[in-house]
């Protein structure tokens, strides 16, 4: 039988993250909120402190034009981590690299970017850091 002892700085972040909270299990099919925007939408589910959510962007969607005016700005302030599942988008960051992913890719993007849906197919992501803070009403 394997045994464990937290060091003291363990404990304490163990205690501030409450990682002895409720596991959950919840369904995109049935979110807890849907944010649309034109040629999008996003559905979250919450859980404490965490948000997963699934975009569903359609061809031409672009965040600048679709979402940068309605929160007033002129690029992405969110960092997204997450996984695509169907379709294509490109991304621009500030510094003006450039990426491209597609369905199968995993991807980190930091604040500071715009991006858009390549072709003709929506683009269906799934974001577990980013979506919470996107555009969220008053």
């Amino acid at each position: 039988m394997a045994t464990y002892t937290a060091h003291p700085h363990h404990e304490a972040r163990r205690q501030r993250v409450n990682l002895h909270g409720e596991a959950t299990c919840r369904s995109l099919d049935r979110p807890d909120e849907v944010r649309t925007f034109p040629k999008s939408k996003v559905e979250l589910v919450h859980s404490g402190h965490s948000h997963i959510g699934r975009g569903t962007y359609q061809p031409g969607w672009k965040w600048s034009e679709s979402v940068g005016p309605i929160v007033h700005m002129s690029s992405c302030a969110s960092m997204h981590t997450g996984y695509c599942l169907q379709g294509r988008m490109h991304l621009r960051m500030d510094d003006g690299t450039e990426l491209e992913f597609k369905a199968g890719d995993a991807f980190v993007i930091p604040p500071g970017h715009d991006a858009w849906v390549v072709g003709n197919e929506a683009c269906i992501l799934i974001d577990t850091t980013g979506f919470g803070a996107l555009a969220r009403p008053d």
